[in-house]
């Protein structure tokens, strides 16, 4: 999936929870077949906070072969405690997917990811990269952002200060960013690495979204907010349904 490497704290708002400590790499959530296929619904709203979420990215052969798979698993994914939250394709790359599960039980979940069992089911469907896990605590979800099948916008780095950025990401305000054709949808932190940064907004604007980035990246203001290393955004077109 294409990811567009710039970050900005300041100017920009886009968070979502960060990787776990980088990214833990394992199988994807996608287990063994099944004669019934369970249709995945949209998260609840109004979920309470802060929330533990698990993001998947992989690379599949062809994404309309893979999905009625994913959706069959359903079934082992509840049973391990893993709710779906939604999927969602490379805007650039379409059979470049990530994929967004809630746990009930993180020790459980993370047993269920690592089984080497996966990885087979995973051929079978189709997956052709290793996955990257990572792991998020949610601390802002605003639910009346969340358009089913709109695009978004994820950028996620690292921050010097977590406590020190948020109050420049604040200082901005979700006002100047949705002038900009973005609003805030979720903001997370790494589960093990509190200082990643995880940041999704709904796009209503892809041209102002992207001089936004532009400008953002220009004057540098990622740098003055505390932000470390280069961020990697990723538009991606919302497929929960």
């Amino acid at each position: 999936m294409k990811k567009i490497n710039l970050l900005f704290a300041l100017g920009i708002s886009l968070g979502i929870a960060s990787c776990n400590n980088g990214s833990e790499k394992s199988a994807a959530a996608e287990t063994k077949d099944t004669a019934t296929s369970v249709t995945n619904e949209p998260a609840k709203t109004g979920p309470t906070l802060p929330m533990d979420v698990i993001t998947i990215y992989h690379t599949v052969k062809d994404y309309n072969q893979w999905r009625p798979g994913f959706d069959t698993d359903s079934v082992a994914r509840l049973a391990s405690g893993l709710s779906f939250v939604a999927v969602e394709k490379s805007a650039d790359k379409p059979n470049d997917v990530k994929i967004v599960l809630a746990p009930s039980d993180m020790a459980k979940a993370k047993a269920f990811i690592a089984d080497p069992r996966l990885k087979d089911v995973m051929d079978k469907l189709g997956v052709i990269s290793k996955p990257v896990v990572n792991f998020w605590s949610i601390i802002r979800y605003n639910t009346e952002n969340q358009k089913t099948g709109g695009a978004r916008l994820e950028i996620v780095h690292k921050v010097k200060d977590f406590d020190a950025w948020v109050k420049v990401f604040d200082a901005e305000g979700p006002a100047t960013r949705a002038a900009n054709g973005m609003n805030d949808l979720v903001l997370g932190r790494g589960v093990n690495e509190p200082n990643m940064v995880h940041i999704v907004f709904d796009v209503t604007n892809m041209a102002k979204a992207k001089s936004r980035l532009a400008e953002i990246k220009k004057k540098k203001l990622m740098e003055d907010a505390g932000v470390v290393g280069s961020p990697t955004i990723t538009f991606y077109n919302d497929a929960s349904k």
